[in-house]
This record gives structure tokens, sequence and C-alpha cells, in this order.
């Protein structure tokens, strides 16, 4: 069970948690911030195959309200999978960082 789930499971009504809760969560933070320090090149987007015979992998952004397309042949394929990858990773390690730290927030940690 980790700290997050063991503080969403927490009675509101009761003021006081366990130390070892609030090291908990510190100690979860060390670890997210070292997975974010781990994350490699990261681009917002993603990649689709457009064509119906001839399939090309193209990576696309929305900008502005406008969509980009960027054509990455076989050579950058994998490249772009992984930048889009971390993205993701970025974002969730981010929500769950924005989670641990209105805990710590909110008990005045």
């Amino acid at each position: 069970m980790t700290a997050l789930s063991r503080l969403e499971d927490h009675d509101p009504k009761e003021n006081t948690m366990r130390a070892n809760d609030r090291t908990g969560i510190k100690r979860r933070l060390a670890q997210l911030h070292k997975q974010l320090a781990a994350l490699g090149p990261i681009m917002r987007g993603s990649v689709v195959v457009i064509g119906t015979r001839n399939k090309q992998p193209y990576f696309s952004l929305n900008h502005n309200g406008k969509t980009r397309l960027i054509y990455l042949g076989q050579q950058r394929l994998q490249q772009a999978r992984e930048c889009s990858q971390n993205h993701q990773k970025l974002k969730n390690i981010v929500d769950e960082m924005t989670k641990l730290n209105m805990l710590l927030l909110k008990k005045d940690w």
C-alpha cells in the first residue's frame, strides 16, 4: 500500500496523522523527482500512420488550433515514440506529485 493510497483512505475528521505517513509522502516525492530527472527527450504529440496503401508514420501535434504533421520515416519512428511516451510519463508524475504536495499542504507539514 503506498503512502498516497493510505492518505486517500484517511478520515478527514481526524486532525492528526502519523509521522510515518509524512515520511512516506516525502520519500515518494523524492522518488518522483528522480524519475523526472531520468526522463529523456520529451515531445507533446503522438505518432500516427497515414495512408491507405502506402502507410507512413508521422508525428502529429496540435498547436494553436492547427494540426502539424512531421514525416518520420522508419529511421525516426522509435525516437518519436519514446519522446511521446516520456511526455505521458511526465504528466503522470506531475499529477502524482501534485496530489502528494496537496496532502502535505493540507496537513500543514
